[in-house]
């Protein structure tokens, strides 16, 4: 398994790729150390010609100095929820200024398409969450792993957010609704969300993370108008009229929460995992898909970076 990430790095003399096994998690945090820290520690990731599926990527980045261009996705961490998404992508933009930094909304097939790549065949099974019960356990957290659906003006649903995005079923996703619990409203946060006007046949989606593939899933819903919010649940209230009305974030909480998880990843040196293991396992076969090591010296600095991007998101 693992949780795979790929990244880019563009040159004078085109690009590299380095593949992680392991290295979405806590990407967005890695990479509020800057470009003057993160760039060397991207490149020290062992180098690799191939690519993985896009469905199987769970984070990337491409950063191109020459352009001052950052792409990025990732499917968890601080970016992805959404009380504190605002916050850190905030932070990530003031950690790297004077660079673009854009969201890859459709993930690693959107980093191909800027590289000018045909995006890799999409896997057309689709795994949706289960619906959940009003009383269901997951609710009772502060940051739901959730994707909530509603219909029309009238019904709210609420699916556990555990796999594929609810967009990608189809008009059959309206099927599967008409056998799951109705929870009237929803005020809490989500990570996803789409609502179904079946009088006028228009879906609008959204979502924190990234789906492969996302600008072309308008061709699941032959007939229908699909409109993508990318991140912008406030759309999803609105049309919902209200069915779906998480809290608004707090920006002050957020940066503070963002910082904090940031200074923690890079607390100190960090030592090559792969050096560990191939030394207390000597026979065995270790892969290249670890984080390379991560001196105090480049720890420094990077909470140093952490530490102006909050100064300049507070006004201190």
């Amino acid at each position: 398994m693992g949780n795979r990430a790929t990244f880019v790095l563009v040159g004078p003399e085109g690009h590299t790729r380095h593949r992680s096994s392991y290295g979405a998690v806590a990407l967005d945090l890695d990479l509020l150390a800057g470009p003057e820290v993160v760039i060397p520690y991207l490149r020290a990731h062992a180098p690799d010609d191939s690519w993985y599926p896009d469905d199987m990527v769970e984070a990337g980045v491409l950063a191109d100095p020459s352009r001052r261009l950052l792409l990025v996705f990732v499917w968890e961490g601080p970016t992805a929820s959404l009380r504190t998404r605002a916050a850190a992508l905030e932070l990530l933009r003031f950690a790297w200024p004077d660079w673009e930094v854009r969201w890859l909304y459709d993930g690693q097939s959107g980093l191909r398409a800027h590289l000018g790549l045909a995006p890799l065949e999409p896997d057309t099974a689709v795994y949706p969450g289960p619906a959940l019960e009003p009383d269901d356990e997951e609710l009772a957290d502060p940051d739901p792993l959730v994707a909530v659906v509603t219909v029309g003006t009238d019904r709210c649903h609420v699916l556990a957010d555990i796999d594929d995005h609810p967009i990608e079923e189809g008009p059959a996703l309206l099927d599967r609704l008409r056998r799951a619990p109705d929870h009237g409203r929803h005020r809490l946060r989500a990570d996803a969300g789409i609502h179904l006007d079946p009088t006028r046949r228009r879906v609008g989606w959204w979502l924190n993370t990234a789906r492969a593939h996302a600008r072309t899933v308008q061709r699941r819903w032959p007939g229908w108008t699909v409109e993508f919010w990318e991140d912008r649940w406030a759309e999803h209230e609105r049309a919902s009229g209200g069915r779906f009305a998480p809290p608004a974030p707090d920006r002050a909480a957020a940066l503070a929460d963002v910082r904090a998880q940031a200074l923690q990843r890079w607390a100190g040196p960090r030592g090559d995992a792969r050096a560990r293991l191939t030394a207390a396992l000597p026979h065995a076969t270790i892969g290249h898909g670890f984080a390379p090591a991560v001196t105090a010296e480049q720890a420094a600095a990077a909470r140093a970076a952490v530490e102006r991007a909050y100064g300049v998101a507070v006004g201190t």
